[in-house]
């Protein structure tokens, strides 16, 4: 969801020509769609593996006699209350891949993510306004097609897999746009504790500081330590994470704009971490552990004060789920 003015619903339906006097009653079903964040790459999976988060992005969607979108809560505060909100342009991708128009709709978006912070808002903001659509329209589409869609609108597709099927999700979109993906077990009772700045770190700032090529032994570096991360995950050796999550193709450029990083990253398996990350672009630093998450938030808070980085250390849960979207019984009520 991109930072734009504006925060109050504004009437889109004029442009399409709906008339004022048609009245307030919503026509058709009343859906809402739930949606986890997502952290990504886990050091070396770079735009291709990433884990599902219990915090949302709901959608409600429901026909009316003009086209609002309606953004809810401080979180969203700056996102655009038009037909150029995230949310509502993943809609139109659903009707339009149908080759069916838009009709008016009343767009409302609540959300527990922060923007800008590498915890996949943009990618729960994409799947929600897709899952949501296509449940008002019956479920024409599989998700393995919704993740086609996501990874356009998205660019990559680690955050959008794992917000549309929970877990740990690992995807590769194809030259032939395909978008082929594993689902990987993880344990409930990990923990991820998440040092999130206050300060956002715009995604196209983080992919600037990247090289354009990089050397044959990074290269190498980077498939093996990907192969074994996802090894480690694969097989319940969670005790591999802090080799498995090393990385030399992009957290060498992105830790140095967020102060503290790189001492919470390399310094977090002494302090009871099972491997620690950047928190896909960044500036989020991510950790896993099972008994040692206290020690690792105490950790990150003392790093984050002594370095001046303003901000909070959060502790999550996988979401397991996914994203899930219901019809109301009781249509028009909202």
């Amino acid at each position: 969801m991109a930072n734009a003015s504006g925060y109050n619903a504004v009437d889109a339906g004029a442009e399409r020509g709906c008339a004022p006097g048609m009245g307030a009653a919503a026509r058709g079903p009343v859906v809402t769609a739930r949606v986890p964040a997502s952290t990504a790459n886990l050091g070396p999976g770079f735009d291709a593996v990433g884990l599902a988060l219990d915090r949302y992005v709901t959608v409600t969607l429901a026909g009316a006699a003009r086209t609002s979108v309606i953004p809810r809560g401080s979180l969203l505060a700056g996102t655009p209350a038009s037909e150029e909100n995230l949310v509502y342009r993943a809609v139109r991708c659903v009707f339009d891949r149908l080759g069916r128009a838009v009709p008016p709709l009343r767009v409302e978006v609540e959300s527990d993510i922060p923007l800008a912070r590498g915890l996949g808002s943009s990618a729960a903001a994409i799947v929600g306004g897709l899952v949501a659509a296509n449940a008002y329209l019956g479920e024409p589409l599989a998700r393995e097609e919704l993740l086609v869609m996501a990874a356009e609108l998205e660019g990559h597709p680690d955050n959008v897999g794992a917000a549309l099927f929970g877990g740990v999700v690992v995807a590769v979109r194809q030259e032939d746009g395909r978008v082929p993906y594993l689902r990987l077990p993880v344990p409930e009772d990990l923990v991820v504790v998440a040092a999130v700045p206050d300060v956002p770190l715009e995604t196209a700032k983080a992919r600037r500081v990247l090289p354009e090529a990089v050397t044959r032994r990074d290269a190498v570096y980077a498939l093996g330590q990907t192969g074994l991360l996802v090894a480690a995950i694969a097989t319940g050796r969670w005790d591999r994470l802090a080799d498995a999550m090393r990385d030399r193709l992009h957290q060498p450029y992105r830790l140095p704009l967020i102060p503290g990083a790189e001492r919470m990253v390399r310094e977090a398996p002494a302090h009871g971490a099972l491997g620690a990350a950047l928190s896909g672009a960044g500036p989020t630093v991510v950790a896993f552990a099972f008994d040692g998450a206290e020690r690792v938030a105490a950790f990150f808070r003392r790093v984050m004060a002594e370095s001046g980085l303003p901000g909070t250390v959060w502790t999550f849960r996988p979401d397991t789920q996914g994203a899930r979207a219901w019809r109301n019984e009781k249509a028009g009520e909202r």
